[in-house]
Formats: C-alpha cells, sequence, structure tokens
C-alpha cells in the first residue's frame, strides 16, 4: 500500500524517524494497517481458517496496553471502492496476488493471506471494548490524515502514503510501535515508538515546500498507479548523473528528491517536470501540468475533518459519500463498521471481490456454495419496488451494460471477481427477485418478514430456535453448508466445527466444567511447529463454511440483525478444529472429549441434533424444554409430527438432558440480564 519504495528509502535513513515516548495522547489508527500487522505479527494461523480467538486475545492486549498509557485511540476504516475507479486495477492485481499466496499456503509454501473474517473480529472486539470507530464511505486514508491534522496528533499505520502527508503530530509506522513492551514506572507508562514527519524530511534536503513530496509520489507512483511519461522524468536523471545516495530504488528516490527541492518552488519543479514528460509536445505540457496537479491534490489535507464531527456524535449524515445512499438505519449501520464494505460495492458499482481462501485449488472456489446467500443481499440492495408493490430492477451501475427486454427492464447482474484454478474469474451473478419482494428503502418497516427472508435464504421456512439466540445464526450457516456444499462435508467435520462452539461457550458462560474440558480440547490443536501437512480436503470444507458465515452476516446485518450476531471469536478456531478432525478421523468418538452427564455434553448434543434435523428437512422447536417437531418447509401436514427413521442416539433419549440445559440455560440468562442492570 502507499507509494513504491518509499517505506525502504525513510527505515534506510534511520535519522528521518525521531525516537519518542506516547502517553496522555490521541491516537488515529489506520484499521486496516492495525488487523493486518496484529495478525501477522502475532504469527497466527493463516493455512487452517485463522485463529479468531486468539486474534481476539491479541486486539485486546493491544488497546489495554494503549489505556494503561492514557492514550485515547480512533480506529478508522476503509469503505467501498473508490467511486471513480482510479484504484480498481491495483485492486484486481491484489486479489490474483492472494489467490496465487492462499495456493502457496496450501502447499505448505509461504505467503500472507488474511482469514475472512478478520475484520468482523475486529470491529467486534472494538464494539465490546467502546473503542471509537467509524468506516469511511470509501478509502480512508484521506480522511484519517486529515482528521489527526486537525487534532495535532499521531497516525498509527504501515502505509507509506502517511510518509507524504503534512502531519504535525507525526505518522508512526507500526512496526516501531512497541505496545507489547511498555516503558516507564507504574504511575507514567508509556509506549516506545518512532515518528516521522515531512517537516524533517524537507529539512534534511534543506526546503520548505513540503508539496514537492507530493509532486514526487505522483511520479515514483502510488496505488493509483504512475503516469507512463514519468519514465521520461527518470531517464533523463539517470543522463544527467543525477543519482542518489544508496542504490536501486533508494538512488531513485534520493535522485529525484534531490532534483526536485532543488527548485525554488513546487510551481517550478512542475513546470520543468512537464516539460519532460511532454517530451518536446509543448501542446501537451498543459494537459500533463492539469493532471499532475490532480493527482497531487490526494495529499492535500487543508479541508476540516467530516470524522471530527462523527467521534463528538454527530451521526452517520456527516460522512455523506456512497454511505448515503442507504437508508438512515443502515448508514449508521455502515458507518459503525457493521455493514461490511463489499455492500457499498455492490449497491453503487454492481461490483463484488470476494476474499481469497486457503482451500482446494483443483476444487470450485469456496464461495461458490453460498451464492444464492449473496443473490439475497443483491437482490435487497439492487431491486426497487413497483408502484402495484412488485420488484422492479433498479438502475445500472455507472457506465452499466445488458440491454432492455420485452417490455420490461433490463436485466440486472452483480460482477462478482472471484478464483477459477489459479486465476482471478469474473462471474455475472443475475440479481434473482426476493418472493417476499423485501427492498432496500422499507426494509426498517417489515420484522417479522426481515426473519423470513433470512431463514428461506438459509433452506428453512420455520423458524428455528436454540437454546442459545446468539448460537441460531452459526447453527443454521451450519445446516445451509452441510446441504449445499460440494464435496459433501464429512461427519468429523461437522462434528469438529460444533466442538469448537462449545469450546467458545465455555469461555463465555465460566462453567466450573469448562477447567477440565476445555485444556482437553486444546490438546487437540495443531501446534505450528508441528511438521503434519495440510489436509486439504478439510481446509477446502471449512472455507466453504466459513464463506457461508461470511454472506450470511452481512445478509443478516443488512437485514437489520433478525438473529442476533454470532460472537466470532468463541465460533471457530482453525488449528482446534482441525486437530479435532484428526482426532476423530482416528476413531475416537466426540462424546469422549466431554464428560458424561455435563453441561458440554448436553450442548454439544443439542447442536448436533439441532444441526442434523435441519439437514434432514425437518426443524426441532424447544419450548419450556419440550421438544416440538415440524416439516422443514414450514407448514402441517404428511408426517409432520412422525419421527425419522435411522435418527440415531442423537436424536433419541435427550429430552431430559435439554430440560435441564434449558433450566440452566434460563439461570445463565437471568443472571446476565442482572449483571447488565
Amino acid at each position: 500500500m502507499g507509494v513504491h519504495g518509499l517505506t525502504s528509502y525513510v527505515e534506510g535513513h534511520r535519522h528521518l524517524l525521531k525516537d519518542v515516548k506516547l502517553r496522555d495522547s490521541r491516537l488515529v489508527i489506520d484499521g486496516s494497517s492495525l488487523y493486518y500487522r496484529l495478525y501477522f505479527n502475532s504469527g497466527l494461523d493463516q493455512q487452517r481458517g485463522g485463529d479468531y480467538d486468539q486474534f481476539s486475545l491479541r486486539l485486546q492486549q493491544f488497546f489495554s496496553a494503549l489505556k494503561t498509557c492514557s492514550i485515547q485511540p480512533y480506529v478508522v476504516l476503509d469503505g467501498g471502492m473508490d467511486p471513480s475507479d482510479k484504484k480498481f486495477a491495483t485492486l484486481r492485481q491484489r486479489l490474483q496476488s492472494k489467490i496465487k499466496e492462499a495456493d502457496q499456503l496450501a502447499h505448505g509454501r509461504s505467503g500472507s493471506v488474511l482469514p475472512i473474517l478478520t475484520r468482523h473480529v475486529l470491529i467486534q472486539v472494538l464494539t465490546q471494548m467502546g473503542v471509537p470507530l467509524v468506516q469511511c464511505p470509501a478509502e480512508a486514508d484521506w480522511e484519517i490524515a486529515c482528521l489527526a491534522r486537525q487534532w495535532n496528533c499521531p497516525v498509527l499505520t504501515s502505509d507509506s502514503d502517511f510518509y507524504i502527508f503534512d502531519l504535525p503530530g507525526g505518522y508512526l509506522p507500526f512496526q516501531f510501535f512497541r505496545w507489547n513492551h511498555l516503558s516507564g514506572n507504574a504511575s507514567n507508562r508509556y509506549i516506545s515508538a518512532r515518528c516521522y514527519t515531512v517537516s524533517g524530511l524537507c529539512q534534511w534536503f534543506g526546503s520548505i515546500h513540503h508539496e514537492t513530496l507530493a509532486l514526487a509520489a505522483v511520479l515514483i507512483g502510488n496505488d493509483y498507479g504512475a503516469p507512463k511519461e514519468a519514465n521520461k522524468v527518470f531517464a533523463m536523471l539517470n543522463e544527467n548523473s543525477f543519482s542518489g545516495r544508496g542504490g536501486g530504488s533508494a538512488s531513485r528516490i534520493d535522485g529525484l528528491l534531490l532534483w526536485l527541492f532543488s527548485f525554488r518552488n513546487v510551481a517550478e519543479a512542475l513546470e520543468d517536470v512537464s516539460a519532460f514528460m511532454a517530451g518536446g509536445n509543448k501542446g501537451q505540457v498543459g494537459v500533463i501540468t492539469h493532471k499532475l496537479r490532480e493527482a497531487m491534490q490526494e495529499y492535500s489535507i487543508d479541508s476540516p475533518s467530516s470524522l471530527a464531527r462523527w467521534f463528538s456524535g454527530a451521526g452517520s449524515a456527516v460522512l455523506g459519500g456512497q454511505i448515503s445512499l442507504l437508508p438512515q438505519c443502515l448508514s449508521l449501520v455502515a458507518a459503525q463498521g457493521l455493514l461490511p464494505q463489499w455492500v457499498i460495492d455492490v449497491l453503487v458499482k454492481h461490483r463484488a471481490m470476494l476474499i481469497a481462501q486457503v482451500e482446494n485449488s483443483k476444487l470450485a472456489s469456496s464461495h461458490c456454495v453460498s451464492e444464492t446467500i449473496r443473490q439475497a443481499v443483491y437482490a435487497i440492495l439492487l431491486q426497487k419496488p413497483r408502484a402495484g408493490g412488485g420488484p422492479q430492477q433498479a438502475a445500472g451501475p455507472q457506465g452499466g451494460r445488458g440491454g432492455r427486454g420485452r417490455g420490461g427492464a433490463a436485466p440486472l447482474f452483480v460482477e462478482e471477481y472471484d478464483r477459477l484454478d489459479l486465476n482471478m474469474k469474473i462471474k455475472s451473478v443475475a440479481v434473482q427477485p426476493l418472493r417476499n419482494h423485501l427492498h432496500l428503502e422499507g426494509i426498517a418497516e417489515v420484522n417479522l418478514k426481515r426473519k423470513l427472508v433470512l431463514l428461506e435464504t438459509l433452506g428453512y421456512q420455520s423458524p428455528l430456535c436454540l437454546l442459545f439466540p446468539h448460537m441460531q445464526l452459526a447453527v443454521a450457516v451450519t445446516a445451509f453448508w452441510m446441504q449445499n456444499a460440494t464435496p459433501k462435508p464429512s461427519q468429523p467435520q461437522l462434528q469438529a466445527l460444533l466442538l469448537c462452539m462449545v469450546y467458545g461457550e465455555l469461555s463465555r458462560i465460566f462453567q466450573p466444567e469448562a477447567r477440565g474440558v476445555q485444556p482437553g480440547l486444546d490438546r487437540q490443536r495443531v501446534r505450528a511447529g508441528e511438521r503434519r501437512g495440510l489436509d486439504l480436503a478439510v481446509a477446502h470444507g471449512f472455507s466453504q463454511w466459513q464463506a457461508c458465515l461470511w454472506s450470511s452476516l452481512c445478509l443478516n446485518q443488512l437485514l437489520l440483525l433478525p438473529l442476533p450476531a454470532p460472537h466470532l471469536p468463541r465460533l471457530f478456531s482453525g488449528t482446534l478444529a482441525h486437530g479435532l478432525v484428526r482426532y476423530l478421523k482416528g476413531g475416537r468418538p466426540a462424546e469422549s472429549l466431554l464428560p458424561v452427564g455435563s453441561f458440554s455434553g448436553k450442548l454439544y448434543a443439542s447442536l448436533l441434533s439441532s444441526v442434523k434435523s435441519c439437514v434432514s428437512g425437518r426443524w426441532v422447536l424447544l419450548v419450556d424444554g419440550q421438544e416440538n417437531r415440524g416439516r422443514g418447509q414450514g407448514r402441517r401436514g404428511r408426517g409432520g409430527g412422525g419421527r425419522g427413521r435411522g435418527r440415531g442416539r442423537g436424536a433419541q433419549g435427550r429430552g431430559g438432558g435439554v430440560d435441564e440445559l434449558a433450566n440452566r440455560f434460563a439461570l445463565l440468562m437471568s443472571e446476565e440480564e442482572f449483571d447488565d442492570d
């Protein structure tokens, strides 16, 4: 991210980075850099789908360290794609790169691929800890810089664009931010860091014209690319032996800066640069100058920050941009980071960039199994209500395509950017009207319909009620995955997933038995030092499950949470899930890890029975501890009350255990309500 080669250049001139002791300060944090750096620097799992429990713990430790030093963080996240599409080519290249890296990880080679739910976990942890957070309408760099300049405080990031922004409070590169080694005495803790300022770089070159750096950044190239004519400038510098200090790209950057700072001001530098780039074509000088000035404006941060008003409680309306296209109830959710940024991309550009996962590249992408879930998202976002109440196609994206059919609107598609073999593939997915004709504009007014849309999309015609409300969506998604995934998930995979959920629940409710059960489950984890190869079939299956959950979380949030959002760090751990599959494939039953008659054993049996009932086309409703059964199609009729054959012990003889579990759950919930008061 940022200006090509500039991080290496600055780090090669360490005097540009001043030692600071950070405490008693505001700190604006680039949220994307935060979760990338914190996940990768912590050495957490990438091959097996991610260890969200450990990442959650790392996040809590990070923000606790800031609190100890009286540092007030403000986290700013990127939103949707840039409406101008200036960065779209870069985004496509990154997706292609991540597809290749994911395949390298799948075969035991090196790579860096974030697990698909990492950003969701970050947002959940920040929300629960009360850390101020905002998701911008589009890319956040400029907004972050404006906020930090207005507040005169530093920025924590790893984006080299911040070597160009003129920030009085400075830029703190994440790699030098020693948050996990606090210094000072107990009453005066601080974090050691290194701070860069534009003024420091300009002084080194004997100049006061910081705008010159913006021109240098445009010529070197950033995420928006570089002008093709810039090569003429670098060729001229080489011919005139205008070489810089160091070698390679550092010398190239140094030579350019030496030359640009030799001019009396940026206007004079711009004039000469444009002339060289025009190559003797005087008619092009003005055009090139205009384009360069326009590109340099990306680094101009004189405007007041809209984020300052957001953090003061002014609401999402101050953010404007693409978020304002959503209804008010959803624009607030989007600004809080709870509505994924790809929703905005679908709404504005009719595009969805799907996240690469570690999977079997010889099989279909893991996202294929969840296409129908995303189609429901597309229908809600893009269908418009007709005057008579039926659905109507929305207008196409800017520069949209497709012709009109006879007597109707043009067919509408969303372009999905996904994997095919080892290449990025664009797939046009048709927007299919929902049976309930639910549309974006009326989404806040139809409570029952919202829940019905979610359950029907996941394959239910009647509500699924579980003992723990926050587990309903996870179990419904698991049943959807079992019914739709190809190849079909194995019994050990299903059992391992449910054991992960039990493990997480024991962490949440602090059952006395957890001291015995959790260590036993933990011992099955795949450890970092183990040399066993990745079970690619298991990895592919769990990636499919995560893809289903990823799409379902978005649909559930878009529908204003008809089901409670699951707590992701307690839901899935890749190293634990893979280790449990290995254990179960050894022929040992899942119940051997759970004490007989225990809370954990009964919870596991209840989850397993609920998933299997859903998969077999039946649903289970627990009311006052009693089991009522109905058809999975949501209507009374043939066989509605019967018990199918071959249900096995998982469904038989569990009435007493479920009844006891229901009573214990009711007690736990009442205690939680009391604690909240």
